[in-house]
């Protein structure tokens, strides 16, 4: 699986007899060093304990503290951190740190996988795991970002964002696409096996380099403001992207499959905007862009997203904003720079622009 794994060479089988430091594959940036140590606040490394194969084990991030109307807590997370792509069983351990950070022995335990969405159709790689007591903070802060807003907000397009994960730790960025339909790439098993691809639908895009790497999976992307508003989950990305699923669908596929209204534990700060994930107004949604333009742009990926999806090396589309015009939106499709075979794409369709941005494959992180 992408997100950070621990690799066991043959010929270090005797270099651990003799207390040798194991390798960690592959090399990612290190910005977070506090984030891969015990602690009670989120925003840091775990992940399921079953979550290891002969050569590897994974970690992710436990991005955030969520209460249910039953008075539990749950950490909030990925699915493919929590629960393994679907292959986990409710109840399963989670630890803390994730076994990448303990040279794959399970630390302390800290919660119990509960039911999750499943990966394949709920539209989010989500799950969450209740809380084990006070194994982790109950107020819910998270490690150089503080507790988020019980108030969610939707993304918008150049939305200053912040995050704190297990691998990179506190980053800053700005959403570059929103409405964004992507490919994502995971694999059967930690470390490796066989392939297979998720499409998501409406995903929220943060073009950048540095803001997210493998490991950072289930960090909660938050406002970079004092309120912290919750507005996606880290789930994947490329070396030149993140990409989070929306928190209102997040929060109603979680809330329906652990049986339980869940909310962040804060108190109320910003604007709410997120009541309904799957149509948000233009306005609210995208500010700074000209209404008619947004709408114009979205009847455009309507009627043509479907073919572009399908055409080679296309591995997603948005909504953004022009770079030359900050009031205009246009469609922004993402193109696999890995693949030999370049897209035939017309500059404008319906009268909307196309921007084409090269990247990476989408991979959960």
């Amino acid at each position: 699986m992408p997100r950070v794994r621990l690799l066991f060479l043959l010929a270090l089988t005797l270099a651990l007899a003799v207390s040798a430091p194991l390798i960690v594959s592959p090399s990612r940036a290190d910005g977070g060093p506090q984030h891969r140590v015990s602690t009670d606040f989120y925003g840091v490394s775990g992940g399921n304990v079953n979550d290891r194969s002969r050569r590897y084990c994974c970690s992710g991030t436990l991005g955030a503290l969520v209460r249910g109307a039953n008075g539990a807590n749950y950490i909030l997370s990925n699915n493919h951190v929590l629960a393994r792509s679907n292959q986990a069983a409710v109840g399963e351990d989670v630890s803390q740190p994730g076994m990448i950070d303990v040279n794959c022995q399970v630390a302390e335990l800290v919660a119990d996988l509960a039911p999750y969405p499943d990966l394949n159709t709920s539209n989010v790689d989500a799950a969450v795991a209740t809380l084990r007591g006070a194994a982790m903070r109950t107020d819910g802060q998270i490690l150089d970002i503080g507790i988020p807003s019980s108030t969610i907000r939707n993304a918008s397009v150049g939305l200053a964002v912040t995050k704190s994960g297990r691998t990179t730790g506190h980053t800053t960025g700005t959403v570059g696409s929103v409405d964004t339909d992507v490919s994502v790439q995971y694999t059967r098993e930690c470390g490796g096996g066989k392939r297979f691809v998720i499409a998501y639908q409406n995903q929220v895009v943060i073009n950048s380099s540095t803001f997210s790497a493998g490991g950072d999976s289930g960090s909660l992307i938050v406002t970079n403001d004092s309120c912290r508003q919750p507005v996606a989950l880290l789930f994947a990305g490329s070396s030149t992207t993140t990409i989070g699923n929306p928190i209102g669908e997040v929060m109603q596929r979680v809330s329906a499959s652990a049986g339980t209204q869940m909310s962040f534990t804060g108190s109320a700060c910003g604007v709410s905007s997120a009541q309904n994930f799957s149509v948000a107004a233009e306005n609210s949604m995208m500010p700074q862009l000209s209404s008619l333009s947004v709408e114009k742009a979205r009847n455009a990926k309507k009627a043509h997203k479907d073919v572009l999806m399908v055409l080679p090396s296309v591995i997603g589309v948005g909504i953004g904003s022009s770079e030359t015009n900050a009031s205009e939106a246009v469609l922004v499709v993402y193109i696999d720079k890995g693949n030999s075979v370049r897209p035939s794409i017309p500059k404008t369709l319906d009268g909307v622009k196309v921007r084409q941005v090269l990247t990476d494959a989408f991979t959960a992180r």
